[in-house]
């Protein structure tokens, strides 16, 4: 015991048992294991593609790309609906951006020809309307265009050359009945008086017929209540209405 008692004072105390070893796998198996499974469910979901149609693969990898902001026109992706409506904003800014240039277009030429007393130039997301004033582009009660009228038509041609757009012809009447006894009717004034205007552009130009149609409404669609003789004259017009060449209906 002396003994003992002599080692554990020049040894500075009992020598420790060493640290029992931890229970269940070491740390490294553990991320081993970890890696392993995603390699797994990685070369399963390759598997998976392989056995997808190869042509639909593309479709929907051109739709990827379009929503990341790859620069161009996949046609075939358009069975797709994520290209469909993809193509169909482009589409819009693309109208969009045509409306703006023919409005600017319009304004222009009206300014060039001096006919901004007879001649006013809106537009929206639907397309441009150039408003004539039928007093100047008609007699009252006729059909037969004046000389300020041909010189705004031939305005009208060169924006319909310029452009791929369509265009509708409407007549408006101040609701009045007509003076003359050839139209009986403010819808057969209003609809004869489009239709010269058709007309005119048709015996003038090379554009094709169906890029352009005349309707007539009559006193229908008055843009101010016909109380007065000068709301009367406002309402009585003829409206050039540009729509983009796209829509299916117009």
């Amino acid at each position: 015991m002396a003994e003992q008692e002599a080692m554990e004072q020049q040894g500075g105390g009992p020598k420790s048992d060493p640290p029992k070893p931890e229970e269940g796998i070491p740390p490294w198996m553990a991320t081993f294991a970890d890696m392993v499974t995603l390699l797994l469910c990685f070369f399963v979901l390759l598997l998976s593609f392989t056995n997808q149609d190869v042509t639909n693969f593309r479709k929907l990898m051109g739709s990827i790309q379009e929503a990341l902001g790859v620069q161009y026109e996949d046609r075939v992706a358009l069975s797709t609906p994520y290209a469909d409506t993809t193509f169909k904003e482009r589409q819009s800014v693309k109208e969009n951006r045509q409306i703006v240039e023919l409005g600017v277009i319009l304004k222009k030429a009206i300014r060039a020809k001096d006919l901004t007393h007879m001649a006013k130039v809106s537009s929206d997301k639907s397309g441009v309307m150039l408003r004539m004033s039928s007093p100047v582009l008609f007699d009252k009660g006729s059909v037969e265009l004046t000389a300020e009228a041909r010189q705004a038509l031939e305005m009208v041609i060169d924006s319909m050359k310029k452009t791929d757009f369509n265009l509708v012809i409407r007549g408006h009447t101040d609701g009045e009945a007509p003076e003359s006894r050839q139209y009986g009717s403010n819808w057969a004034l209003s609809a004869a008086r489009a239709a010269r205007c058709l007309r005119y552009l048709l015996d003038n130009s090379d554009i094709p017929p169906t890029r352009m149609k005349a309707v007539g409404y009559g006193g229908s669609k008055p843009l101010l209540p016909s109380t007065s003789e000068e709301n009367r004259q406002a309402n009585r017009r003829v409206e050039f209405f540009f729509l983009p060449s796209g829509r299916s209906k117009w």
